[in-house]
């Protein structure tokens, strides 16, 4: 291989570590914003628990390092989490250069609205769903048993919940891909609506208490997603000529 073939991969490199860079000072910029205010950033996590543990209850550390770790922890994943549009910027910025500028125009969009859908992801888990999951379980304590969270576990588990529903909320841009792709089509979609529906309750089943209310409450969103990709995709599928 000569200099003149290895130059250009030699640029990619390049560019990709100063993308990759320009990510990681944007996470560690906003850590150290809200570092001082990780117990509170906690404390304001785990209210949807504390709301519904019963009077007097409090969560309990049961390893010696957690009171420090757990914060910071969530700390970290808050800077992510308030950096994904840089990060997506940085994303768009590394790939533009080998899109045409048909494919361009369909990428900005559907980074901003993934964005967007994972952000409101993570707000229904937080705002809606996380109460409903923690006043089932509180019902459901046998008598005698006292519930005492520890903020390791209760971390890990609203966590997976965020990332779980900001994943679902995704729905829309991927049925958006898959058509623009060319892997399925809205007429095929269409056909499978049966079957879509009845995925979301098992979706629900899955990713909530076994209540058919808070089932309910993700499985009606998800297929509702689903509808605006399928309507959304009609628009894409022109775009790829």
């Amino acid at each position: 291989m000569s200099v003149e073939d290895t130059e250009p991969l030699i640029n990619h490199f390049v560019e990709l570590r100063k993308r990759l860079l320009n990510c990681i000072i944007s996470i560690v910029f906003i850590f150290l914003i809200l570092v001082y205010f990780s117990k509170d950033i906690y404390y304001f996590i785990a209210l949807p628990l504390l709301h519904e543990m019963p009077a007097g209850a409090k969560m309990i550390a049961t390893d010696i390092t957690a009171p420090f770790l757990a914060p910071m922890k969530l700390t970290i994943m808050v800077a992510i989490f308030f950096s994904v549009p840089m990060i997506l910027y940085q994303v768009w910025a590394f790939i533009a250069p080998a899109l045409y500028h048909h494919e361009r125009k369909m990428v900005i969009p559907l980074f901003f609205f993934s964005t967007l859908l994972f952000y409101l992801g993570v707000f229904f888990a937080y705002f809606i769903v996380l109460p409903i999951i923690f006043n089932f379980l509180a019902k459901t304590i046998p008598n005698g048993i006292n519930l005492a969270t520890d903020i390791t576990n209760y971390l890990d588990f609203i966590l997976t919940i965020f990332i779980a529903f900001g994943v679902v909320f995704e729905v829309p841009i991927t049925i958006v891909l898959l058509c623009w792709s060319g892997i399925t089509t809205p007429e095929t979609l269409k056909q499978k609506r049966p079957y879509i529906f009845v995925s979301a309750f098992v979706i629900g089943m899955f990713l909530t208490p076994p209540d058919v209310f808070s089932q309910t409450l993700l499985a009606i969103p998800t297929y509702c997603l689903f509808e605006i990709g399928l309507f959304l995709s009609r628009y894409y599928i022109g775009k790829k000529v």
